[in-house]
């Protein structure tokens, strides 16, 4: 998806497609899974080589090499095998045991792996009573900087590790195994996610994106189109599309249903940071201490200037359906920003209407990464920094901010001291088999049909995936 200089990308209409793909995707599947089955389409995959095979780790010598040489690993269309939830709430999952595992890595090559019981006080260094985080696993997982680290929901049964060395790490959390290596980037890992429980997003330095299946970790689309490194990707909560941004100013779209970009535009600067709202239906891009937050006809909304540099974007929401924007950023904190109302066109830029809700006090260097879970309605929040420290806040009382008192400061209810690592990412997951949540974070009801539990079956199939290296 090469760019054609010719198109005026930087026109608004540019980007107008995102409702449109949107629409499209959703319509898709609203069709009816029943009726799909009856004609047959899952059996009607079309499979495409790609350019580069899996790179497998070599049981015998611990390399990455190719499992089988000359043959390459597949691909199907993504519209056939993506699994959406029907609320973009849905993503967040409902955890009955109350425990979290937290996972960060760092420049030092460490993976450091934290379980909390959020049920189970300790008596703090001050008397105070809060929860304790228990080292689960701590190691040196790369040989260089580790950049990047995903953990899918719900019950974190994969963990995804990238960073310099070029290769991504797969961890089966559940058995605590290491898979292998994904060696399918020339550079940099600089992002990674799972849209679902079946998929895992990377993203490198060498320009491109991937999507595997973790199945069988095969590649099921490359996506090209950046001139130069992707410094990070958002997928809509829907996981029908998702946007990327990079060093080559340009913010481009991408349809997961089909695997190809489908718009593109010049941003004027280089967006370090992109992220979409909890309801997907505005996205924030990150520039220097800027946040520009978009609607998805691309007018610009709102922007927030922060007065310090800006290193992470995240969202959440409360029971109201309020956006809440938690900024991590040099000057130590995390700052929450409450969004007003969506107003489609607002269009002028305008930030004396964003009022600050709360910091995130704890870290004495600059705020690197941040992650947010819902469990039992309750929103928490960890973060890493450069201090070496790893938090975890319990946003209850902030989510409740009504705007008639000062801005509120929380203070972590549970902190790690990795004895100076330079943290650089951060991901929670839930601990242990849960079920799915609806909007209010209470587990659905599974629907007890034959076209339902063939679905779960499948879906059970998939999860399990296999070793990189082929073992059983």
């Amino acid at each position: 998806m090469s760019h054609n200089g010719n198109r005026h990308p930087s026109k608004k209409p540019k980007l107008a497609g995102v409702e449109s793909v949107l629409g499209s995707a959703w319509s898709q599947t609203s069709t009816g899974k029943a009726a799909q089955k009856k004609a047959g389409l899952k059996k009607q995959l079309v499979r495409q080589n790609v350019e580069k095979p899996i790179r497998r780790k070599n049981p015998e010598d611990g390399r990455p090499s190719s499992k089988d040489k000359g043959q390459k690993a597949t691909t199907s269309k993504l519209s056939s095998v993506l699994k959406v939830p029907t609320k973009a709430k849905d993503s967040k999952m409902a955890n009955d045991g109350g425990r979290l595992l937290v996972v960060a890595g760092c420049y030092e090559k460490i993976l450091y792996g934290l379980e909390i019981d959020l049920q189970r006080r300790e008596e703090g260094e001050e008397g105070e009573e809060r929860a304790g985080f228990t080292p689960v696993f701590v190691f040196p997982a790369h040989i260089s900087c580790v950049k990047a680290v995903a953990a899918s929901r719900p019950s974190g049964k994969w963990l995804a590790s990238g960073g310099t060395d070029e290769s991504i790490k797969i961890w089966d959390l559940r058995r605590r195994k290491e898979l292998g290596s994904l060696q399918q980037h020339q550079g940099s890992v600089t992002h990674l996610s799972f849209p679902t429980r079946t998929h895992l997003l990377s993203a490198s330095e060498d320009g491109t994106i991937c999507v595997y299946h973790t199945r069988d970790w095969a590649v099921l689309a490359t996506l090209r189109g950046h001139k130069d490194r992707v410094n990070d990707v958002a997928v809509h909560p829907s996981a029908k599309v998702c946007l990327s941004v990079g060093k080559d100013r340009t913010l481009r779209m991408w349809d997961l249903m089909r695997g190809k970009g489908s718009a593109s535009v010049k941003l004027g600067k280089e967006g370090e940071g992109v992220r979409w709202t909890s309801s997907g239906t505005r996205f924030a891009v990150i520039s220097a201490s800027t946040l520009d937050i978009y609607s998805t006809k691309m007018a610009l909304l709102q922007t927030i200037h922060h007065p310090a540099r800006i290193q992470a974007i995240h969202f959440c929401r409360d029971q109201a359906d309020r956006e809440f924007a938690l900024i991590a950023a040099e000057d130590k904190l995390v700052t929450i920003y409450l969004l007003p109302s969506l107003v489609e066109d607002a269009g002028d830029g305008d930030e004396s209407s964003i009022p600050i809700v709360a910091t995130l006090n704890g870290h004495t260097n600059r705020v690197k990464a941040i992650d947010s879970i819902i469990i039992q309605k309750t929103t928490y929040v960890t973060s890493v920094s450069s201090d070496g420290r790893i938090h975890l806040y319990d946003l209850t009382d902030i989510l409740g901010w009504t705007g008639q008192s000062d801005p509120l400061s929380a203070d972590p209810m549970a902190v790690y001291d990795t004895k100076g690592s330079r943290l650089t990412c951060v991901t929670v997951t839930d601990c242990g088999d849960t079920e799915m949540a609806n909007s209010d974070g209470l587990p659905r009801k599974r629907k007890h049909t034959d076209e339902s539990e063939g679905d779960e079956e499948e879906e059970e199939e998939e999860e399990e995936g296999e070793d990189i290296d082929g073992d059983d």
